[in-house]
């Protein structure tokens, strides 16, 4: 079989809900990093032969073809399919892994990964709330599941605030990691260490290219002064990821491609893991799929390099930790989606971007990349940098 090689990895730069990205509709922003994806690989345009684009809140603007929608904005010619996918928080990074598998596969040979997410024009959960207010159909889940489950809902925020409880996680624990996630965020924005990754987006205001959540002065004082999301609770939006706005793209070669358009590539896809369990606690799954991901590429912990793990919630990376031993100077040495953002179906390349530069700036061999995601699935994709 094939192998799978990332020839380019890009993102913007995270808007704030309600902010710089606010005025841009959300396919023009994923023509952005389309647009760049080309420009940078030196691609011709019409070689891709797929667009894969994971995107959670499908509607309104986000409807209607979405990823087929962000190719006829972009320079692609209209030559070029598109799907939209929705693996909820883990979208374009299973957009990864079925652009993986296809050039593996030999049935295509260049094909592009995508998300778009915003969380401003398209607010999370309207794609059903709007129908629930219009009292059309009783919600995305029937009474078969509620009544296997015991629940009424599925709620990230009970799944974020169960495992905090199980691993026995304090507010204060909690705070003290998201100050940490700014603190390396700031940091890494001082260095410079996302310009490789950041394609700039020009806006009614003018043109944006720095991630607009990392609060560089936060403060342990800060976090405290939050109300909890439920009360008697421990997450607070202070130990939460930020809702943002963004897009991001990958563009995925076979050994093919990399010959015929003379490609040089930034990593090699090295596994790709999906599994799925508990959709009541939901956001504990990556623990079971990076012990999975690790057993089939025959690769132990320690020989990791680099670890981005979305923090959805605080307690989600501490969990990760705690039960797999890992080292936390390797997970997210530039700050997680806690100070960076979390534009849902745009993070999973989101960080995939972020793991592929950060492994090559560091001259670093392999990264591994664990989402939790809606429904209690997960996915893990390991890559070795070249």
């Amino acid at each position: 079989m094939a192998e799978a090689y990332i020839v380019e990895a890009l993102r913007t730069a995270g808007g704030k809900r309600k902010g710089a990205l606010s005025g841009v509709h959300p396919a023009d922003l994923g023509a952005v990093v389309l647009n760049a994806l080309v420009d940078r690989s030196g691609i011709d345009p019409a070689a891709v032969e797929d667009v894969i684009l994971g995107c959670v809140t499908q509607g309104g603007e986000q409807s209607f073809a979405f990823g087929r929608n962000v190719v006829l904005a972009s320079k692609l010619p209209d030559s070029v399919p598109a799907v939209t996918i929705d693996r909820q928080c883990g979208s374009s990074q299973q957009a990864l892994h079925f652009a993986a598998q296809a050039v593996m596969s030999g049935t295509q040979d260049l094909v592009i990964a995508a998300g778009v997410e915003s969380m401003t024009r398209v607010p999370m959960g309207s794609n059903f709330n709007l129908h629930a207010q219009a009292g059309i159909g009783e919600g995305p889940w029937p009474a078969s599941i509620r009544e296997r489950y015991g629940v009424d809902e599925f709620s990230q925020y009970h799944g974020g605030q169960a495992i905090a409880d199980k691993y026995g996680f304090s507010r204060e624990h909690m705070d003290a990691y998201a100050l940490e996630s700014h603190r390396k965020a700031a940091a890494a924005i001082a260095a410079g260490a996302f310009e490789r990754e950041i394609v700039p987006v020009d806006t009614p205001d003018g043109r944006f290219a720095q991630d607009e959540g990392v609060r560089a002065n936060g403060s342990m004082e800060a976090l405290a002064g939050l109300k909890t999301l439920t009360e008697g609770g421990t997450i607070t939006a202070g130990n939460a990821s930020q809702m943002t706005d963004g897009a991001s793209a990958v563009l995925v070669a076979n050994e093919e491609a990399l010959k015929r358009f003379d490609l040089r590539p930034l990593a090699r896809i090295h596994n790709l893991t999906v599994t799925a369990g508990d959709p009541v606690i939901m956001l504990e799954e990556p623990i079971a799929a990076t012990e999975r991901a690790l057993r089939r590429a025959g690769l132990g912990l320690d020989e990791i390099d680099l670890f981005e793990v979305n923090e959805a919630f605080a307690s989600i990376p501490m969990a990760w930790l705690k039960v797999l031993g890992a080292d936390p100077g390797k997970l997210n040495v530039h700050g997680g989606a806690i100070a960076l953002g979390h534009p849902l179906g745009a993070s999973g390349t989101k960080l995939m971007a972020t793991l592929v530069h950060g492994l090559r700036a560091r001259g670093k061999r392999y990264g591994l990349q664990a989402m939790c995601e809606g429904g209690g699935i997960a996915n893990v994709t390991i890559v070795e940098a070249l």
